[in-house]
């Protein structure tokens, strides 16, 4: 369905709502539970449903999922963590959170993702866990990396926030690993507004995330092996992660809704394919053979002709032409606070920063006409060539 005015300017996401989302929030705003109910049980169920996992927790965003799955594993300070270069800013941030050293790994030109064989190398007795992103939400290596923490017995996350509804295999994103992290910011394939999810097979850590996730109050399980029978017991250090019945009941709608809300981010997909396939001076995402992506943005490069000020022009002409657009992702070790505080320096991650220099999110969001798609590359295309022109 298109949007409403497609003659509006094309923001770079939006998130697609319909009657049954408004009518699940409405039902739940006049039960009289807003907190901590049997919407929230319902999500937890179907995310755990829909990726094979014994368990669903539901929390207050991907962020604070992260930090919980590190706390259950009893990762520490001075402890080392491997996790990406080029992702998003929370994959490292929640290593600092708990007091452990990130370790960064730089991307493979293709994928995106850390190469095994360099996680590999970088695994030391300091190593308490590796956090592995599916950037962009694409799962490529991330069997290699399950093996990987078998064979060194260091338990492995996934951030598979960018990936819901995506598989490798007869694997979907979410099954690897000793946990998993989604998160359903409103630009995801589906959105709770803010929350995020963990998921995991493992009976004591599901029940020790539930528990940290609410001020460290006992679960229903620890009341009944403690005698523990008040909600203002506190067994350990907690916080307020809680994933609110308004949030859940938002996400009970848009996972009944999954598999028509995959289809149409890969219509968009594919139309921003067919339109630039065949322009030399972009990279386009690269999709491993068989692996089913749930597209979570689509990201292009530019060809290393071009270079980050050009990059930027591009990317403000786009805005000047009310087309949104966005550069995705600066790789964490150069962001200012990880320079000042570990002494990064431009070089040490020559991938991931040659990537992050040329990249250029186009707008992406289910109800983005086919029209919209093609003034969107008339548009990129048009600052690029500009560009060329400037420089004969």
């Amino acid at each position: 369905m298109p949007r409403s005015n497609a003659a509006d300017p094309i923001p770079l996401s939006q998130p697609d709502i319909t009657e049954a989302e408004i009518r699940g929030v409405v039902e739940t705003l006049r039960s009289g539970r807003l907190s901590t109910g049997p919407r929230l049980e319902e999500f937890e169920r179907l995310i755990a449903l829909r990726v094979g996992r014994r368990h669903g927790v539901g929390v207050s965003s991907g962020t604070a999922g992260l930090h919980l799955a590190l706390l259950a594993l009893g990762v520490k300070p001075d402890d080392e963590v491997i996790t990406p270069a080029l992702s998003f800013v929370a994959s490292a941030n929640c290593i600092l959170y708990v007091g452990a050293t990130p370790v960064f790994i730089d991307c493979d030109p293709r994928t995106l993702n850390m190469r095994p064989r360099e996680v590999e190398k970088h695994i030391t007795d300091k190593t308490k866990a590796i956090v592995a992103v599916e950037v962009f939400g694409n799962p490529a290596g991330m069997s290699d990396l399950a093996a990987l923490s078998t064979k060194y017995e260091i338990p492995l996350i996934e951030d598979a926030c960018e990936g819901l509804g995506g598989r490798y295999l007869d694997d979907p994103i979410g099954r690897y690993g000793r946990l998993a992290v989604f998160g359903f910011y409103p630009n995801k394939q589906i959105t709770t507004g803010e929350g995020g999810m963990i998921v995991t097979d493992d009976d004591r850590i599901a029940d020790l995330c539930r528990s940290l996730r609410n001020h460290g109050r006992p679960t229903d399980s620890t009341v009944a092996d403690e005698g523990l029978g008040s909600c203002l017991v506190h067994e350990r250090l907690g916080y307020n992660y809680r994933l609110s019945e308004l949030h859940a009941a938002l996400g009970v709608a848009q996972m009944r809704r999954l598999d028509e809300l995959i289809e149409a981010r890969q219509r968009v997909a594919a139309a921003y394919t067919r339109r630039l396939m065949g322009n030399t001076d972009l990279i386009l995402p690269t999709v491993e053979p068989d692996t089913f992506m749930s597209w979570f943005v689509y990201v292009v490069r530019l060809s290393d002709r071009f270079t980050a000020d050009d990059r930027n022009y591009i990317i403000e002409g786009l805005h000047r032409h009310d087309v949104g657009a966005a550069d995705y992702f600066p790789p964490i070790p150069m962001l200012p606070f990880y320079r000042r505080m570990f002494g990064y320096k431009p070089g040490d991650y020559p991938v991931a920063e040659s990537v992050s220099q040329r990249t250029i999110a186009l707008p992406f969001f289910n109800r983005l006409s086919d029209r919209e798609v093609d003034l969107v590359c008339q548009t990129l295309e048009l600052m690029m060539t500009r560009i060329a022109f400037a420089r004969s």
